[in-house]
């Protein structure tokens, strides 16, 4: 599951009126704060508002004893202007003058069992001795501009001022990011080849200041290494996992690519746990360089462990030591994740669900055993002893499993917030809120880059020729007919009934034809420009398809970008696919 967006509060004096509290927070996370060694950080705020009725009845608890959350007294929001409104504030004493150097995480549970978007989770992260490590290790190929980097975040604004003993100007300080309005902000202490930097070893300095956090002020010594031999790259620096007790085993895939020159091979895995025992395993996929993390609760007690996977290959940069956090929940009803009901083609929090549309809803405990698909159509609106209510209307169901839900928006959703809960086996969740609009188009995407799912005439996907993307493909040309799929286009003409597979004869047919759009030229203009067709695949419930024939002028290149126009302001994500 992606983090958890954060709520701002600004235009909170127009949300929609709900039968019920509903709990907005003005930010989901706190920190990386950076702390000296032996002393209490400073109390960080959130703050958290009723965006519905009623009264919030907040509870606070928090997984760490040096994280102490309590509650402020009621006051003027104060989070970029939120209209008039009232809020609490979440004050977190930072209690960790016991702690040694290093970093920490604590979460900070909200609750109201009563409110709509609760519970939702404040992440802490506090980073003792400071954020700036001492010294850095980087690799690059012999390449010119070959780059790397490492990530370090700050309290507020940092210079650095950069000193190479050998090899040239090939170190630097970089901003990387907007960061947020808690003024946490992105940097890297980024290593580039200028060119003829031949294999070997070279050394600098990057002298760091920073204006609010003195912790922070220090001189970091970077070693370069320029290597023809694999670099690994993972796709993730930390794994956190979390189920209850009983539940199937959790898994997140660790992903290696080789940033570098030559074969990358994985040698070896290796788990280790620091706390609790036998929860902890990892093994690589054979023939790839994909390492499956697994956690299982068995019958550990509620609480936080922690451990990690090591990861041995020929690279250059040697073994990756990745840490793992696993925290077990008592079991009881399900639960659903504030903002974890999306669409299913780019699963972006927030977004709004076209009725009709294919969604998925994250959570935890909705089903204990072995995960459960739909065999038949229709769609029943009961599988595997879960329901999911959108406005206390069962809505079909594809898919179960212990932390995700697909299922269809009935079409007859009312435009605005609706109301999402999940029962199951007559246990009921708390319910989170979703933006219903009539459509809201959504290409979906082949995993693969940013590629959408195109079908070429000949049934490969419009992908580079020199491209190792791991799929059949040659590019689209000017003349082709493609065959591209997207949910959320909302009703169509004749009606098709929720959770019943769209007819052939006649066709379920998209009214207005929406425009689509290849990078800078728009298809609506006449018939060689015009889609043939939008609207259900027949056969499937929720899928649309859009056949048309690319125009003679359109945009070439491998990264051509698409994207449906409904009319009124109404957009589709943008994908890409490859033409020659």
């Amino acid at each position: 599951m992606k983090p958890m967006r954060s709520f701002l509060l600004s235009g909170l004096a127009a949300a929609i009126a709900m039968a019920a509290p509903a709990l907005r927070l003005s930010d989901t996370t706190i920190g990386p704060v950076s702390i000296a060694t032996g002393q209490n950080g400073p109390t960080r705020s959130v703050e958290y508002t009723n965006a519905g009725d009623g009264t919030l009845n907040v509870t606070l608890r928090s997984s760490a004893a040096w994280a102490v959350a309590t509650t402020g007294a009621t006051r003027p929001c104060s989070v970029f202007g939120s209209g008039g409104g009232t809020c609490t504030p979440i004050n977190v004493a930072l209690n960790t003058a016991s702690l040694t150097r290093g970093n920490y995480t604590a979460s900070i549970l909200v609750s109201d069992p009563n409110a709509l978007d609760a519970p939702q989770t404040i992440v802490v992260t506090v980073a003792i001795g400071g954020a700036i490590p001492d010294a850095v290790n980087l690799y690059v190929t012999p390449d010119a501009g070959s780059r790397d980097s490492v990530r370090v975040t700050a309290n507020g604004l940092l210079t650095g001022e950069p000193s190479t003993a050998t090899g040239g100007s090939w170190l630097s300080l970089a901003f990387e990011g907007q960061g947020s309005f808690a003024f946490v902000l992105p940097y890297a202490v980024v290593a580039r080849n200028p060119g003829g930097l031949a294999e070997g070893t070279y050394n600098g300095t990057l002298r760091i200041s920073s204006l609010t956090q003195p912790v922070d002020n220090k001189t970091v010594n970077a070693t370069l290494r320029v290597t023809t031999q694999p670099i690994i790259s993972l796709n993730s620096a930390a794994v956190t996992l979390r189920a209850a007790a009983g539940a199937p085993t959790q898994i997140a895939n660790l992903i290696g690519t080789n940033r570098g020159r030559g074969t990358l091979n994985i040698t070896s895995v290796t788990p280790a746990m620091t706390s609790g025992a036998g929860w902890l395993s990892a093994e690589l996929v054979a023939g790839t360089s994909i390492v499956q993390v697994k956690a299982t609760a068995g019958s550990l007690s509620p609480g936080t462990y922690t451990g990690a996977v090591t990861i041995n290959s020929n690279a250059a940069n040697g073994a990756q030591e990745v840490p793992v956090t696993f925290e077990v929940v008592a079991k009881g009803n399900p639960v659903l994740t504030s903002g974890g009901v999306v669409n299913n083609a780019t699963f972006a929090g927030g977004d709004q669900l076209g009725r009709g549309t294919i969604a998925a809803v994250f959570g935890e405990q909705f089903v204990f055993g072995d995960p459960v698909a739909a065999t038949a159509l229709p769609l029943g609106t009961t599988l595997g002893g879960v329901r999911v209510l959108v406005n206390n209307t069962p809505a079909p169901v594809y898919f179960v499993s212990y932390g995700q839900i697909n299922f269809q928006i009935p079409y007859e959703a009312a435009v605005g917030t609706a109301t999402v809960v999940v029962e199951a086996n007559g246990l009921r969740s708390n319910g989170v809120t979703v933006p219903i609009a009539n459509r809201a188009p959504r290409m979906l995407r082949l995993g693969i880059g940013n590629y959408g799912i195109f079908v070429n005439q000949d049934g490969t996907y419009p992908l580079p020729r020199t491209s190792v993307l791991g799929a059949a493909g040659r590019p689209a040309r000017a003349g082709d007919t493609l065959v591209m799929y997207a949910i959320g286009l909302g009703p169509t003409s004749p009606t098709v009934q929720n959770g019943t597979a769209a007819p052939s004869s006649p066709l379920a047919v998209v009214d207005p034809m929406p425009k689509l759009q290849f990078g800078s030229v728009s298809i609506s203009g006449d018939d060689a420009t015009t889609p043939l067709f939008v609207g259900l695949t027949p056969g499937f419930v929720g899928l649309y398809q859009i056949n048309v024939t690319i125009p003679s002028t359109v945009e070439r290149g491998p990264n051509v970008p698409v994207f449906l126009n409904m009319g009124n302001n109404v957009f589709s994500n943008s994908v890409e696919l490859a033409i020659e």
